[in-house]
């Protein structure tokens, strides 16, 4: 009742409460598109939808970059504080990755490769920029609570090993000094995001353990998990296309299929905790749902390479019904952003 009775919410409340997750959005509506046009292969129809969702992404994004850069310009303290945020924070990179999913969009429908880089080098730099200000700002700050400690911590190592995925096909695109500068990007990238997914893993784990469940608006980030995890192994394929030296491919293909394999059982634990929250109520539509979509997609990608390239059609078929799942939450995602937009809600500050 008090939010039928909630006063319009005006363009500049819009900008000063505007939140760095927004992106994520883009994010998850840009990895459905890339998996609905790798399903079209199989099932032609979907190609249609495919290149549907991929212009309906690039809206998205332009349409959010806005707002975000009004709130910038128009309030940096409130987003010098956010950066501050032990949990907030964590989200500001989203903005960089969506760029990355972007460039990966323009290299699946076109191929346009210009577009493809400008939206590659300045996410990745920005990737790295933001990565590392909000872990130098947590590491140089004061000491954070277990209680801080979720899988939005994992978003600036997603953003990492997500460069690759579009930045080592763009790598054959390039020549001299450019190309060795862009492969060694996508190296450290790749190497940095890796090891650090695996010592904040632990962290959360820690966290899973000693305190009490994340549950609430932080329930979907959960699912942040199959991120890193999906992203990885497809990186890792692609990086290993354009290295000077040959690699066994049976090699990268079980590294990447053991990295497969806890996604599968992150699947099942995150289903379980998601489940947990919803039967006692405490699942309550956030911002923050678009942090199951992202993952899905990352992981249903995975899968999909994978199985294809390992000849497993097992790992291919859960590859589609993450996908199939992944489209079903998004479609209620979607519905409930739209609510949230038309009632404001979505743009009001959180007591």
């Amino acid at each position: 009742m008090a939010a039928a009775h909630s006063p319009p919410i005006t363009v500049a409340e819009v900008v000063r409460y505007f939140a760095p997750g927004w992106f994520a959005a883009v994010m998850g509506s840009g990895v459905l598109s890339l998996d609905t046009l790798a399903l079209a292969s199989r099932w032609p129809v979907l190609e249609a939808p495919a290149w549907a969702l991929h212009y309906f992404n690039l809206a998205l994004f332009a349409t959010l970059l806005l707002p975000w850069l009004a709130r910038c310009l128009l309030h940096p303290q409130l987003a010098l504080a956010t950066l501050r945020h032990p949990v907030q924070a964590s989200f500001y990179p989203t903005l960089p990755i969506a760029m990355l999913v972007i460039a990966a969009q323009f290299l699946a429908f076109g191929p346009h490769v210009g577009l493809a880089l400008a939206f590659w080098w300045t996410g990745a730099v920005l990737t790295f920029a933001f990565g590392l200000a909000v872990l130098y700002t947590t590491f140089a700050g004061e000491q954070l609570g277990l209680e801080h400690v979720t899988p939005a911590n994992f978003i600036p190592a997603v953003g990492l090993v997500v460069i690759p995925i579009a930045g080592a096909p763009l790598v054959g695109q390039l020549t001299g000094a450019t190309r060795d500068l862009a492969l060694l990007l996508n190296i450290v990238a790749l190497g940095a995001g890796t090891l650090l997914y695996l010592a904040l893993l632990a962290l959360t784990l820690q966290r899973k353990y000693l305190a009490k469940p994340a549950f609430g608006m932080l329930t979907p980030t959960v699912w942040i998990h199959l991120a890193p995890i999906g992203a990885i192994p497809v990186s890792l394929l692609n990086l290993a296309e354009q290295l000077p030296f040959a690699l066994p491919p049976g090699v990268l293909l079980l590294a990447g299929l053991l990295f497969w394999g806890s996604g599968v059982w992150w699947l099942l634990m995150a289903t379980l905790l998601t489940a947990a929250a919803q039967r006692r109520g405490l699942l309550p539509f956030a911002l923050s749902w678009w942090g199951f979509t992202f993952p899905l997609g990352a992981f249903a990608a995975a899968s999909l390479r994978l199985g294809g390239a390992a000849g497993l059609a097992g790992v291919e078929w859960i590859g589609i019904a993450c996908w199939c799942l992944l489209l079903a939450v998004w479609l209620a995602t979607l519905a409930g952003t739209i609510r949230g937009v038309a009632s404001g809600g979505l743009f009001r500050p959180h007591p």
